[in-house]
């Protein structure tokens, strides 16, 4: 889909910085700086690169009023990234399937079907199961008895949306996601043998809320697992039961969340971080790379490190590790040069 740079940058509400004519230069794709070709759009988003922008063979390119040396029309904007996501959107719109069930679907007589649902082969909705408006479904999911989906949502294959879970508007669910699963819970009997507690509780996903390919959000034995709306969560994140999470929360893949952990609204936990169970992460508060919480976080406060704590003593700390041998080498010398004064105090 190709569209004149005029037209984009109204659309995208930027100003088109470049010669009168540029306006109706043709633009078909987004592409990075170093591959760019005539009749695309590119962006310089991180100074990193502005060295690169010189080179380009982009038709235009989206920056900050920062942004100079360009070879060719800039679209001026303040949050380069996001105008360069929307204008993804816009020149790329994800193809949809056409609105209807497939013959191959199973449907329980009881469940409820909005309009202009598309339901792929193979799919299984549920008995009192209910599906909102526009919400795509593709092939080989599963969605469980008394469970709804809202309006505008994509579910993609192979996800299971468990038994009586609740899911807002305009979720977006990715490949093997699993929504309801049981939680884990076990008794020890006196045997020292584990007896299985039923996780009959619910799970909640609010409005807006995108959860990467096979992750997994559980159910609890009683009350139920909440996301909360606008949070986005990544590729491999495990969600256990009873886990409380905010508004706009942002997890990075392979961060793992136990038991009854309440996550406030903004908090981001990076790639492959974890939290214990029964602990509280204040609004806002940031988990570095393979971090460990152990304990509650404060609102704002960004932590690292196993167990986590305040990452600017983190930071000293790691400096102070990789000293250690050469700390080392200064101790055994000053001892040494101490036994020798004591030596000659002594003769």
């Amino acid at each position: 889909m190709a569209v004149t740079l005029e037209e984009l940058a109204r659309r995208l509400e930027c100003r088109v910085d470049g010669p009168a004519a540029a306006g109706a230069i043709e633009i078909a794709r987004v592409a990075a700086l170093a591959d760019a070709q005539p009749g695309d759009l590119t962006f310089l988003s991180n100074p990193k690169y502005a060295s690169d922008v010189a080179s380009t063979r982009a038709s235009a390119v989206i920056g900050d009023d920062s942004l100079t040396g360009a070879p060719c029309p800039v679209l001026r904007t303040k949050d380069v990234y996001l105008v360069m996501a929307r204008a993804v959107g816009l020149l790329t719109p994800a193809a949809r399937p056409a609105p209807g069930i497939s013959a191959l679907a199973s449907i329980d007589p009881t469940a409820t079907i909005g309009p202009d649902v598309s339901v792929g082969a193979f799919v299984v909705v549920g008995a009192h199961a209910r599906i909102g408006a526009r919400t795509v479904i593709h092939s080989h999911v599963a969605i469980g008895r008394e469970s709804t989906v809202g309006d505008d949502c994509e579910i993609h294959s192979h996800t299971a949306v468990r038994d009586r879970v609740g899911i807002g508007h305009r979720v977006v669910l990715q490949n093997g996601v699993v929504i309801g699963g049981d939680g884990y819970g076990f008794a020890r009997r006196p045997d020292g043998s584990h007896e299985k507690i039923p996780q009959v509780g619910r799970v909640v996903i609010e409005d807006d809320v995108e959860i990467g390919a096979n992750s997994t959000v559980d159910r609890p034995a009683i009350g139920e697992t909440r996301i909360g709306a606008g949070t986005k969560i990544d590729n491999l994140v495990m969600v256990a039961h009873g886990v409380k999470i905010g508004r706009n929360v942002l997890l990075a893949a392979q961060a793992g969340i136990a038991g009854s952990t309440t996550l406030e609204d903004g908090v981001i936990m990076a790639g492959q971080s974890g939290a214990i169970g029964h602990v509280r992460l204040g609004k806002g508060a940031v988990v570095s790379a393979k971090s460990a919480v152990t304990k509650d976080i404060e609102p704002g406060q960004q932590v690292a490190g196993i167990p986590a704590g305040d990452i600017a003593e983190w930071r000293e700390s790691a400096v102070l590790l990789r000293r250690l041998p050469e700390l080392r080498r200064l101790i055994s010398d000053l001892d040494a040069r101490l036994a020798a004064i004591e030596a000659q105090i002594k003769r």
